[in-house]
């Protein structure tokens, strides 16, 4: 059931002048972000609360948004990471019976500007033509051409180091002191169910803050290095891509998600490139080359690694596959304990097709462990 209280007028104001209408959600205002759109079904406050998507403007193309509430069951961090939402038909009535509080009540409380009513299927129309861009959702309807000056000062997503915006600032522990393998994360914007996942099968985690060097990781003596999912371009992280190349040199087990991947990949002399529109989705299909298997994927990225120079590195191997674009879903090293993959194996929402890296990883420990 919709909200009946009348709502005010709001509207999305694109970087290349394109203006989309809507109606405010609650809290006023403007936000700014890279606008981007996700596919996914369910799942909407795992989307919401990825740090991967720090910075951008959301667009929801299911109709509706907040029908089944939010439960402190399904975060993936600590608070929304979105800049804003946009949505066609929003409730602020929730049916679930478990959910802790209304997606309302939630936005308010972190100040996330949102606005419902708007023409989505136009909007994400205009954009899977154009390409993700830079936008400003506002609440502020007489303003549009002081905030068209405002948007032009906008940083692209091209460049931008966001990493830093959410990741720990301090050390931390996660699972059971008593297990028996130990791995350091790298926490570039790691989600909470990559680290449920981690230490549902054995693992104590300690996680380190975004820049943290190999001396820091190596001195808790780990078993195995992660690094992690997070947003912006992965090329700014030089420390990150150092710290890679570091455990590379070692040959200690490594695996990388998202953000991670590209990092792994830049480690390797593979470039990153920022993609038409992204992947953002629930749905999207990867084929695994080693088993010729497919797999229904969980995906949130705006770059990808290139894949000419990925075939043509001799210490690379392609492992999976985006059957949507023939994009690289996934690589390994050669002669070393280290894969990676661009898609998002904890789901978290998402199917569970992927679960199994997360046991290939601990398996590439516990041999390396016995050697």
């Amino acid at each position: 059931m919709k909200n009946n209280k009348k709502l005010e007028k709001a509207f999305i104001l694109l970087d290349d002048g394109t203006v989309f209408f809507g109606k405010a959600l609650g809290v006023k205002g403007s936000a700014f972000g890279e606008l981007c759109f996700n596919t996914g079904m369910t799942g909407y406050q795992e989307i919401f609360t990825d740090p991967s998507y720090y910075g951008q403007l959301m667009v929801t193309t299911n109709a509706h948004i907040g029908n089944y509430g939010v439960s402190d069951l399904d975060i993936e961090s600590n608070s929304p990471k979105i800049a804003g939402l946009i949505c066609k038909n929003f409730n602020n009535n929730f049916s679930r019976p478990a959910a802790d509080n209304s997606l309302q009540n939630l936005f308010v409380e972190h100040n996330i500007v949102a606005i419902s009513d708007v023409d989505t299927r136009a909007l994400v129309s205009h954009i899977r033509d154009y390409g993700a861009m830079n936008a400003v959702i506002s609440t502020d309807i007489n303003s549009i051409d002081s905030l068209k000056l405002d948007l032009s000062k906008t940083p692209s997503m091209k460049g931008l180091e966001l990493a830093s915006k959410v990741s720990t600032k301090e050390p931390y522990f996660f699972g059971n002191p008593d297990s028996n393998i130990k791995i350091a994360a790298l926490d570039l914007g790691i989600k909470l169910n990559i680290l449920r996942n981690l230490s549902k099968r054995g693992a104590y985690i300690k996680v380190f803050p975004y820049d943290s060097s190999i001396k820091d990781l190596s001195s808790w003596n780990p078993d195995g290095y992660f690094i992690s999912n997070g947003p912006g371009d992965p090329e700014p992280l030089s420390s990150a891509i150092n710290l890679a190349k570091e455990v590379l040199s070692l040959n200690m087990p490594l695996f990388g998600i998202c953000l991670g991947h590209q990092v792994i990949a830049l480690a390797n002399g593979i470039s990153t490139y920022k993609m038409h529109n992204g992947h953002r989705g629930i749905n999207h299909p990867v084929i695994n080359l080693n088993t010729g298997k497919g797999e229904i994927t969980s995906q949130n990225h705006g770059f990808a690694i290139n894949k000419i120079e990925a075939e043509q590195n001799k210490n690379v191997e392609i492992t999976h596959l985006h059957l949507n674009d023939n994009t690289i879903a996934g690589i390994s090293i050669k002669n070393k304990n280290c894969f990676s993959v661009q898609y998002h194996p904890e789901a978290s929402p998402g199917p569970h097709d992927s679960n199994y890296l997360f046991d290939q990883f601990i398996d590439l420990i516990k041999s390396n462990i016995n050697e």
